[in-house]
């Protein structure tokens, strides 16, 4: 048995995801006495992929190429697919980023395997590769082992730690590669980048999200100001999403973006199942909302029954002097 993970990078530079991906298939690979390798994919990423030896990977294959230098479904697909029957690989691991999430079910397609997504734990029982997720909207969790020979596993990102940067750098491998034009049915015509300055909302090791509670988008300048103190990313509930106040980017829960931040701060979110889905993961977690009976307090760490608009400002104002940017 042998172990690759895929290591998503943007613009020549690794994803936190990369890490944490590259750190579990190192881990794993050790328990289960095995090799672990990884692949990057992408436009000149040749330079970067030793890095990956820091967090216990010992080779790093390289598809290197002008035409990919966005995410392509069909290519991207075509040479993991392509890397795992070289390696003689079994098991492959990916983030459940949006690429990891599309990627993984394409390659799971490709090599007939099984597939478990959205992992929130990878363990190993009896020699058998054991993974745990979320089921009913993260109301329980499912062990789950697969059955295939060929296994694929996407890991959802903030929960797995990528250790500390310790090892050696790892060799570098450059496949040769034989991509057709019909291998890029499926490309990236356009990308469309945040300007706010703040973190990924999927990588952020702190949220503040708003929801229907704020009243209107103009009001979602609390949130705003409160995360840039806080070096933190903006979220926001479906129901701001539908209404036209924030993109669709932002949306935190089952039809959105899953996040697993250190902090999670909900101000004026109430708490549906289908929100709760998307950051119930979070280490710790803050809710601020006038209804004392909100759902959102069944789950929270810290709860504050009030008026968003007197104890935003308030906290804002503190936290500017507790950490000196006042």
């Amino acid at each position: 048995m042998r172990i690759l993970a895929f290591a998503e990078q943007r613009e020549g530079q690794f994803k936190k995801a990369a890490f944490e991906t590259a750190h579990a298939a190192a881990q794993l690979a050790d328990k289960l006495s095995v090799g672990a390798s990884a692949l990057v994919i992408g436009k000149d990423v040749d330079k970067i992929a030793p890095e990956l030896g820091k967090y216990g990977i010992k080779k790093v294959y390289v598809a290197d190429d002008e035409r990919l230098a966005y995410y392509s479904a069909t290519s991207y697909a075509k040479i993991l697919s392509d890397v795992v029957a070289s390696s003689a690989s079994d098991v492959v691991i990916l983030s459940a980023s949006a690429m990891g999430k599309d990627l993984g079910a394409r390659v799971a397609a490709k090599l007939e395997a099984g597939i478990v997504a959205d992992c929130i734990a990878i363990s190993v029982s009896g020699g058998e590769i054991v993974a745990t997720r979320p089921v009913y909207a993260g109301k329980a969790m499912v062990d789950v082992k697969i059955r295939s020979s060929k296994k694929v596993f996407t890991l959802r990102p903030n929960v797995f730690s990528p250790g500390n940067p310790t090892g050696q750098p790892a060799e570098a491998e450059k496949l040769s590669l034989n991509l057709q034009q019909s291998d890029f049915a499926s490309r990236v015509i356009a990308v469309s980048t945040s300007k706010a300055g703040r973190p990924d909302l999927t990588e952020a090791d702190i949220v503040v999200s708003g929801g229907r509670g704020l009243g209107a988008p103009e009001n979602f300048k609390i949130v705003e100001e409160i995360a840039d103190v806080l070096g933190a990313a903006v979220g926001a509930s479906r129901a701001v999403v539908d209404a036209g106040w924030r993109p669709h980017g932002d949306q935190v829960g089952q039809t959105g973006k899953t996040v697993s931040p250190s902090l999670y701060v909900a101000v004026g979110i109430s708490g549906a199942i289908q929100h709760l889905a998307g950051m119930s993961s979070s280490k710790y977690i803050v809710a601020i909302n006038k209804d004392k009976e909100a759902p959102i307090f069944q789950i929270a760490d810290y709860g504050i029954v009030g008026d968003a608009f007197e104890i935003i400002p308030e906290l804002t104002v503190q936290l500017k002097k507790a950490i000196g940017k006042d």
